[in-house]
């Protein structure tokens, strides 16, 4: 999924975005040796367009004001603010500017102190869908009435697993690949297989020969230091 850009930076109202532009503009034209390594037909685009935008703001706001023109300037503020963000995300970086050349462009300085991302303190569980044969589905969510985490503690869930024959598993499956449980578990703790996912909808398909096996499954939230909460409710299901 893309990332969607913070536009706190942004003013609101065109005057005062037309405002930061020219000073922009000015900041730029006042540098010596081009320190930011700025293209020099960036900065006279973005002073082309503040010009632009000035010049028909002017008219929008006048008594010659008509329907084209305030077509017009609508149009030119949104090509200024374009121009505006792709400069801002493409040559306004930290560094080569400092937190002082932040506050002449009238931007926050960035913030360089790291937030710690704590373990997941919150529990999560499934609900299980069947959409086809030996097909499981899990709908991944947080336990109702677990605390909420801080959004980065929650990067994603570790899906704990292991299957069970009706007769319980010999011993050969038990101390091979599969692994398969040789009693019905008591905790998360006994379950010999795990997943990582981000998703909030996990698909299982088993082996053909495992339906009307039973598999049972505990989910952890996992932060994205690999840090895991505690144990959610062991829950199983029936593999179609």
């Amino acid at each position: 999924m893309p990332t969607v850009e913070n536009m706190d930076w942004l003013p609101t109202n065109r005057e005062a975005q037309l405002a930061m532009a020219q000073n922009w503009v000015a900041v730029l034209g006042n540098q010596t040796g081009n320190p930011w390594n700025i293209p020099e037909a960036e900065q006279t685009a973005l002073d082309g367009l503040s010009v632009d935008a000035e010049r028909l703001l002017g008219q929008a706001q006048s008594s010659a004001r008509t329907t084209v023109i305030t077509a017009e300037c609508k149009t030119a503020f949104a090509a200024l603010l374009v121009k505006m963000r792709f400069v801002k995300s493409r040559y306004f970086l930290a560094p080569p500017l400092s937190d002082a050349d932040f506050t002449s462009l009238e931007l926050q300085p960035k913030d360089t102190t790291r937030t710690p991302v704590p373990p997941p303190a919150a529990q999560a569980e499934a609900d299980v869908t069947r959409p086809g044969v030996h097909i499981l589905a899990l709908h991944l969510k947080a336990v109702a009435d677990s605390p909420p985490d801080p959004h980065r503690a929650d990067y994603g869930f570790r899906v704990y697993f292991g299957v069970l024959s009706p007769d319980g598993a010999s011993a050969v499956p038990a101390a091979g690949l599969k692994r398969e449980l040789t009693a019905a578990p008591v905790s998360g703790e006994e379950l010999p297989h795990s997943r990582f996912t981000r998703r909030k909808k996990e698909t299982f398909d088993f082996p053909a020969e495992d339906s009307g096996k039973t598999v049972y499954f505990c989910v952890r939230y996992e932060n994205a230091k690999g840090e895991s909460g505690p144990w959610g409710p062991l829950f199983s299901a029936v593999i179609p």
